[in-house]
């Protein structure tokens, strides 16, 4: 299983971090030991001082594809998830600035929260899905799939070039602004439109 994180996917995510405009999608991966499932705690590390949430809509692809052709690319998957790709923030800031990858930053172990998965179908329009995520009863992130800059079957086509995309395979589409440090004892709890998907501690 391959976990395909994009970044930079809303406008105003990418401002409030200060980054530019990618002319294409900008992905990067996080190996299996990074996923936490069944609304597990999410330990907060001790190499980093700066740790944030970035809630996503997330995507399983259920069929193999290699260079799929956009208007075919829904076809590779028919379930929709939710999922906090954890960031080191201040870790992340220093690869940056040395130019080098993010992987410490963005691959550690439960740095991948993933939600149950839900059929597509069961919503009325994918590219038009409201998301958001409390923190401690706060809303702090919201969003709407229809504002990426790169749509979902966008996504699943550009990067079935360079990577087989195989079943299981899961996709992480992008944060929307709002992003923020986290906290022990704090808790978080994400939905998809009014259907709660996520609800865990921070430990």
């Amino acid at each position: 299983m391959k976990i395909i994180c994009i970044g930079r996917n809303y406008l105003p995510h990418i401002k409030e971090l200060g980054h530019q405009v990618p002319e294409n999608p900008t992905f990067f991966l996080k190996p299996d030991s990074s996923v936490i499932t069944r609304n597990r705690p999410f330990f907060l590390p001790d190499f980093s001082q700066q740790m944030e949430y970035e809630v996503e809509i997330l995507v399983r692809i259920d069929k193999v594809g290699k260079c799929i052709q956009e208007r075919f690319a829904h076809t590779y998957y028919h379930e929709i998830g939710l999922g906090i790709d954890f960031t080191a923030r201040d870790l992340q800031k220093k690869c940056i600035e040395r130019g080098d990858p993010w992987e410490i930053a963005k691959a550690f172990d439960g740095s991948a929260v993933i939600s149950q998965f839900i059929e597509k179908d069961q919503f009325a329009d994918i590219n038009n899905l409201n998301f958001h995520l409390d923190l401690n009863g706060t809303t702090v992130q919201s969003g709407n799939s229809g504002d990426m800059i790169f749509s979902i079957d966008k996504i699943v086509s550009y990067v079935s070039q360079f990577f087989t995309l195989k079943t299981g395979d899961i996709i992480f589409t992008g944060t929307p602004k709002g992003v923020g440090k986290v906290a022990i004892n704090d808790r978080l709890e994400g939905y998809i439109e009014d259907r709660k998907l996520l609800n865990f501690k921070i430990k």
